[in-house]
């Protein structure tokens, strides 16, 4: 079957990349199915985060190819915030957010340098488009949680809460493509679970997800297909109940883990 009629939205074929003597990815082929939660699990060092360094033009593959509906991220000169540009955005292993402002000038920021935000001409409409694009990510730190902390500085946030802020500045830029590095690490119990239920209702409005986690729970919950990565290579592929019955995987991923 075709990736048009499958509607692929991320393709990944081949893909290898080394540093130093260290084979990071080893042949990786991947496709992200439009709509749907693709989560990657594997321990620490596997080459989960180096993977989706690749999507976003952090870091170059030595061979593969990498493409995003369309367009091919790994040939010519495209830069991370060309890729940005083009529909993907990505919540980090370290939250990446402006400490030194408030958490709505956080969220708006993004808003602005995204295509869609961006209003040089009409000084008129850049006022009304500020006012909605404020609107949005109040509504955006009310689903979060946080808005009473809308005009305080995000860098006295926790962690767990600078993972949440992260999120929100990636959601106002409505991605095509919204790649999540351990979005819940860092995160008390009620408010990992509170970010599944948002991550869940995002999953209902189509938008498409490629997930790295270790909490299992995380996982299994949101997941519609699970990939699991070790020494730089897919072992094991599959949905979510042949994962959890994979004796390979559940032995070295999984452990005694409820799930």
């Amino acid at each position: 079957m075709s990736e048009t009629s499958r509607n692929i939205v991320l393709s990944i074929r081949g893909v290898n990349k080394t540093f130093g003597g260290l084979k990071a990815l080893s042949n990786i082929d991947l496709e992200i199915e439009e709509g749907k939660t693709h989560a990657i699990i594997g321990p620490n060092g596997a080459g989960k985060s180096t993977l989706l360094n690749t999507c976003i033009g952090r870091i170059r593959p030595d061979s593969g190819s990498i493409r995003f509906l369309d367009h091919d991220l790994t040939g010519g000169d495209m830069r991370p915030h060309d890729i940005n540009q083009l529909g993907i955005s990505r919540v980090f292993q370290t939250p990446e957010i402006f400490p030194e402002l408030s958490l709505l000038n956080n969220v708006m920021i993004p808003a602005f340098a995204h295509k869609e935000g961006t209003f040089r001409f009409n000084p008129f409409s850049a006022l009304r488009n500020e006012k909605a694009i404020e609107e949005e990510a109040m509504s955006l730190l009310e689903d979060f949680g946080m808005a009473d902390q809308a005009h305080h500085h995000a860098g006295n946030l926790s962690r767990g809460n600078k993972r949440r802020l992260e999120l929100a500045m990636c959601l106002i830029q409505h991605p095509k493509l919204l790649l999540l590095d351990e979005p819940t690490a860092g995160m008390a119990r009620h408010d990992t679970n509170r970010t599944i239920e948002l991550l869940k209702k995002i999953k209902q409005s189509g938008m498409t997800k490629v997930i790295i986690e270790h909490d299992m729970h995380v996982v299994f919950s949101l997941a519609d297909r699970i990939s699991v990565l070790a020494q730089g290579a897919i072992i094991a592929e599959g949905e979510p109940n042949e994962i959890k019955g994979h004796p390979k995987v559940r032995e070295a991923y999984l452990g005694s883990a409820e799930i």
